[in-house]
């Protein structure tokens, strides 16, 4: 599988496949680290957790802490994962890198927390990922190919 590469890595994290979707912090302050913790407040685990994601169909993600990262899929499914552990670094930097060696990226995979170095990038902490939770705002239901959904009051 060929490596997919972030604008941000530099010569010497080439062999790593990067992830840095999110976008990086722009003078954010604590009032913006709030919203998001409660955006991501706002969403509710359903069914049970998965070991595996497909980073083929991967949008983007959001770093909600050290510890937490939602994953959203082209499909807008999100799936929240908790690190075993905290992972130092991670709700600072916002951008991790990870390598994979199926086609999935799963939970017993390690991330490792991309640093703002000099004008590059370096490595900081590498972490293991926890499994993946589908979540949901509240009464959200996810319409299904070839569904179509009621609309309220009719």
């Amino acid at each position: 599988m060929a490596p997919v590469i972030s604008r941000f890595v530099a010569p010497a994290l080439v062999p790593l496949v990067a992830l840095a979707l999110s976008p990086a912090p722009a003078l954010a302050g604590d009032g913006a680290a709030k919203d998001g913790k409660a955006k991501a407040a706002e969403l509710v685990p359903v069914g049970e957790p998965v070991s595996c994601i497909m980073p083929s169909q991967l949008r983007s993600t959001r770093v909600i802490d050290d510890q937490t990262i939602d994953f959203e899929m082209n499909n807008g499914t999100v799936y929240r994962n908790r690190l075993s552990h905290r992972c130092p670094g991670l709700k600072m930097e916002e951008r991790f890198a990870y390598k994979i060696s199926t086609s999935q990226l799963c939970s017993v995979d390690i991330i490792t927390v991309l640093q703002s170095f000099g004008g590059g990038l370096s490595q900081g902490a590498s972490c293991g990922l926890g499994t993946f939770q589908k979540v949901e705002k509240p009464g959200q239901k996810m319409e299904k190919p070839g569904q179509k959904m009621e609309k309220p009051g009719k």
